[in-house]
This record gives C-alpha cells, structure tokens and sequence, in this order.
C-alpha cells in the first residue's frame, strides 16, 4: 500500500505568547499528535509546545522545506501574524 504524503509546515506553541515552533511533516495529524503526547524528545517536548496554531500545505515536500527555512529564518515578530 503507498503512503499518502501531504507536506506542511506547521507551528506549535506552548501557550498563549510563549515558546514557538516551527516544523515541517508529511503527515500533519500524526505529527501534532506526537508533539500533544510529548513521545518525541527535542524542543517540542522540553519546552511543551503541544498546540497547534498554524499550518500551511504544500504540493510537495520541496517547497514545504523551503517554506520552513523561511519561516525559521525569521523572528518572532515575523511569525506572530500567522498564528
């Protein structure tokens, strides 16, 4: 069976004006959903950003990269208008 592949890029944050995170998946629930349940250990866990408050999709994952370099590049100031 193939794998269905839906690129985003995402961010989540802890709460109301704190930590933020930008990522990048191919499978947006499952994702969020590991960061929800903190199985995976990183920056998401440590600082406990479990919400999901932006998501952008991609037709492929190229863009969707390039996108979260983008994103990431950036300050804070800058991400705050998308979410």
């Amino acid at each position: 069976m193939r794998r269905i592949v839906e690129p985003a890029v995402y961010i989540m944050a802890s709460k109301r004006n704190g930590t933020i995170y930008v990522g990048v998946t191919s499978n947006l629930p499952q994702r969020a959903g590991q960061h929800r349940e903190g199985i995976i250990d990183g920056f998401t866990k440590r600082y406990r950003c479990k919400l999901l408050v932006w998501f952008e999709m991609h037709g492929d994952m190229e863009s969707a990269i390039l996108r979260e370099k983008q994103l990431k590049g950036g300050s804070r100031k800058k991400k705050l208008p998308l979410i």
